[in-house]
């Protein structure tokens, strides 16, 4: 019984907290602790726990159970939660996943599904198997310099770790021209060099004490070399392999890149599930973003991995949206204003946009656009489940 999972239920629902007791006693790796439909008593007795799965019922007091989730998920690193819910939608799986819960099970119940939540959550708490990687590595690219293409990764990377609340690591793999510390005003002690000369030490501890944290969030920075002869002996297969090595230690990888077609960024954009190639709206520029396109056609990237993102968009601009997405043949994904004052004031300080005026036009289009990103990952995994 000690080396077993203790499970707390808090719900009212007589009837669904019996179906659970029956089905946790079919589990030898677990055993049914207590019910409560009280949050307080429920935290009091979690505090107590070296481990314990909870399973909360949102299907009432929804806002009150969801707060509840985020706190103790925030607060008790052994502690693992899911959520129960009688009206199950998308919108609904995407909050709970977002304030920390690890799945979502529907009610009425479904054995097998409860089955397979607990199977999981054992081998998460137990370690009992190495955790298979649900990391997105997502790439900030452009072929024409000048478009904006770290002040994307780098404020998207931010919102990225404060929506999900997950760890989320900011790659510089501009190696001639690195400017992701400078942005966030970062003297760090170790970089991409020292990390491929590494490779064979790297665990998840390593990362998280070697990379440069910003501040007081789960953002991590691995910054390019300071010198050029650092990046003589970087080869495309070692980049690689670190590329899989953070993939089992991060939810989301952000990558900038040169504007070239060098060997690191061609390893980048291949190593990527979702590549935001930025464009501003003159031709020069919308002509550079359709031969990307047509190279990665070429390539054989998929239409749903390249995405074209506008950077400084003026609604009253002469080139419209429309005549873009005309020209390049694919929609645009998202576009973030023109917002010139308030993003040179961002930059000039080394903080984010959103440190500078968290209410400016362009500082909630960076939040709404790493939420679009993050949701895109909950409605697959719903779909998945569907």
């Amino acid at each position: 019984m000690n080396m077993s999972i203790p499970i707390l239920v808090v719900s009212g629902q007589v009837y669904t907290v019996e179906l659970l007791k029956r089905y946790i006693q079919e589990c030898e790796n677990f055993y049914f602790f207590a019910d409560t439909h009280d949050f307080s008593k429920a935290y009091n007795a979690i505090k107590e726990l070296e481990k314990v799965f909870v399973i909360v019922d949102i299907s009432d007091y929804q806002e009150q159970a969801l707060n509840f989730i985020s706190k103790i998920t925030s607060e008790f690193q052994h502690c693992r939660a899911a959520a129960l819910s009688d009206r199950p939608d998308v919108d609904v799986l995407i909050r709970t996943m977002r304030v920390g819960a690890s799945d979502f099970l529907s009610v009425p119940l479904i054995k097998e599904e409860v089955f397979e939540v607990l199977k999981k959550i054992n081998n998460d708490l137990t370690d009992s198997r190495p955790k298979k990687s649900k990391c997105r590595i997502i790439t900030v690219y452009s072929n024409k310099g000048g478009v904006g293409k770290t002040s994307i990764a780098t404020n998207l990377a931010l919102e990225l770790s404060k929506i999900t609340k997950e760890n989320v690591a900011l790659i510089d793999l501009n190696f001639q021209l690195g400017d992701v510390t400078t942005f966030l005003d970062l003297n760090p002690s170790f970089n991409i060099s020292y990390m491929l000369q590494n490779l064979d030490k790297i665990n998840e501890n390593f990362l998280l004490s070697t990379l440069e944290r910003y501040k007081d969030t789960s953002l991590y920075v691995l910054a390019d070399p300071p010198y050029f002869k650092q990046i003589d002996n970087i080869s495309s297969k070692d980049i690689t392999r670190l590329f899989n090595i953070l993939r089992d230690t991060f939810s989301y990888v952000v990558v900038d890149t040169s504007g070239g077609f060098d060997n690191s960024a061609m390893t980048a954009l291949e190593n990527s599930d979702l590549i935001f190639l930025v464009t501003i709206v003159n031709l020069p520029a919308i002509r550079n973003c359709q031969r990307c396109l047509e190279l990665f056609d070429k390539l054989g990237f998929s239409s749903d991995k390249v995405q074209i993102l506008i950077n400084r968009y003026m609604e009253n601009d002469e080139i419209k949206a429309e005549d873009v997405e005309e020209v390049l043949g694919k929609p645009l994904y998202w576009k973030i204003p023109n917002n010139y004052f308030t993003m040179m004031s961002a930059i000039n300080k080394g903080v984010p946009v959103c440190e500078i005026n968290h209410d400016s036009n362009v500082a909630l289009s960076y939040k709404n656009l790493a939420l679009m990103v993050s949701d895109s990952v909950f409605r697959q995994k719903f779909n998945n489940r569907s």
